[in-house]
């Protein structure tokens, strides 16, 4: 039996509706860190390979790389020997497989948590009050589309780890798989970038509201929780399990579709934002219900396609899809609107790939005016687009500008990631190098 160990001022509880819950016993003020918790498995995405060390998380230049594959890199010998009971897992199969070595992220996620499930003799620093196997998995509510994909999972697990590694039962993977679609935590850099995947099982029992009074963030491969409202003792506390710009309408139906639960929070029965999200032109001629719905349709499709358009599209066609949808969605929808927001930034993505820098800014700059409206106060979707802006304007020699953009992101992360974090330090130092 795996003792439980507890976390100082946090305890699990039955939440009424909700199951299984995480609750303070003493107050956190807003910045305050409430727990952290290290990644119990994580892996580097491969688009990142030979920018941040596979062990550490830590991006610099000059990274080693392992003489044999060529594809993992790291800080130094001491980071490459403790990650190697993980990356041989992988090291041999690249070189064999070469270019058809595409394991999905979840895949590489999986396989290193069997390797881990398969040493494990006692509770680990990650599961101090929730071990790992008793995650939620939701199997039973899963629809085919749902299983053909983990069956997909399971596939490329047999193809590219069975040499390496012994499997459980087909049922326990599907559980495991599940698992992680349910409690994985995509790992994101200051500007929101993905950088990797992890499950921290502790932080898995936090449950969601659209008005979430603690946020996560990671320091390389530790998730920390720190407090962006007053919590008092006795308070659940609440993170946000998905982007809190959209309605209502689509905040349920994502929460349905990977967390099989509908939220019952304020945000969510009073809607009290939704008017501001969809918001229409103000026209002399009333646009009428219809035209209203038809466009919300044809938005949501658009962003969908877009979405698949981002695999096989130039950039250049890319920006002229964004325009035109833009501009079609301009006859009826505010520049503010929710939908409108969501093409600008993918827009301004496409200008920074291209550099583009001033359609970029021009982007940006209608972005994060509606952000700074629509998201949380201490949103770090807000302090990302400020952080994008400040280099813009450094890049397009607008220093003052820029550094009043990174000021603006400073004091959102000074709350989000803690005052002493890494990435607080390093804009810190940007700051100052260019005033």
């Amino acid at each position: 039996m795996m003792k439980t160990e507890g976390i100082a001022g946090i305890e699990q509880f039955d939440s009424p509706g909700k199951g299984r819950g995480l609750r303070v016993s003493k107050a956190f003020g807003v910045g305050e860190l409430l727990f952290s918790c290290p990644a119990y498995s994580y892996v580097l995405s491969a688009s990142e390979r030979g920018l941040i060390c596979e062990q550490c998380f830590t991006r610099k230049k000059g990274l080693a790389k392992c003489g044999k594959c060529k594809k993992a890199f790291y800080c130094n010998v001491k980071c490459q020997k403790k990650n190697w009971a993980m990356h041989k897992l992988e090291c041999n199969a690249m070189c064999v497989f070469g270019e058809k070595w595409s394991p999905s992220e979840t895949v590489r996620l999986v396989a290193r948590i069997i390797a881990r499930l398969r040493g494990q003799t006692e509770r680990s620093p990650s599961e101090k009050l929730l071990l790992l196997r008793d995650m939620e998995d939701h199997v039973e509510e899963l629809d085919n589309e749902k299983r053909e994909l983990t069956e997909a999972d399971i596939a490329g697990l047999h193809q590219f780890y069975s040499k390496y590694l012994d499997f459980p039962d087909h049922q326990a993977l599907l559980r495991l798989i599940s698992q992680i679609h349910c409690n994985g935590f995509t790992l994101e850099d200051e500007e929101l970038s993905h950088i990797g995947l992890a499950v921290f099982p502790d932080i898995a029992l936090v449950n969601h509201s659209c008005c979430p009074n603690v946020i996560v963030t990671y320091r390389g491969i530790n998730a920390e929780v720190r407090a962006v409202q007053e919590i008092s003792p006795g308070q659940e506390i609440y993170i946000s399990y998905i982007d809190l710009l959209y309605p209502t309408v689509d905040r349920i139906e994502r929460l349905r579709d990977t967390y099989y639960f509908s939220c019952d929070c304020k945000e969510c029965s009073t809607k009290s934002m939704d008017m501001m999200k969809m918001k229409v032109r103000k026209l002399s001629d009333e646009i009428s219900q219809k035209e209203i719905s038809d466009m919300v349709r044809y938005a949501r499709n658009a962003v969908e396609e877009f979405r698949r358009a981002k695999r096989e599209k130039s950039p250049l066609e890319l920006l002229e899809m964004c325009e035109l949808i833009i501009d079609k969605m301009s006859s009826v929808f505010d520049d503010s609107n929710v939908y409108m927001l969501h093409m600008m930034y993918q827009a301004m993505g496409v200008c920074l790939y291209t550099e583009s820098y001033d359609d970029a800014v021009r982007y940006g700059e209608k972005v994060v005016k509606s952000y700074n409206v629509l998201y949380p106060t201490h949103s770090l979707n807000i302090a990302s687009m400020y952080l994008k802006l400040g280099r813009l304007y450094i890049a397009l020699d607008r220093k003052s500008t820029g550094i009043s953009a990174f000021q603006k992101a400073l004091a959102i992360m000074e709350v989000c990631h803690g005052k002493d974090h890494p990435y607080v330090t390093e804009l810190k130092r940007e700051i100052i190098g260019d005033e």
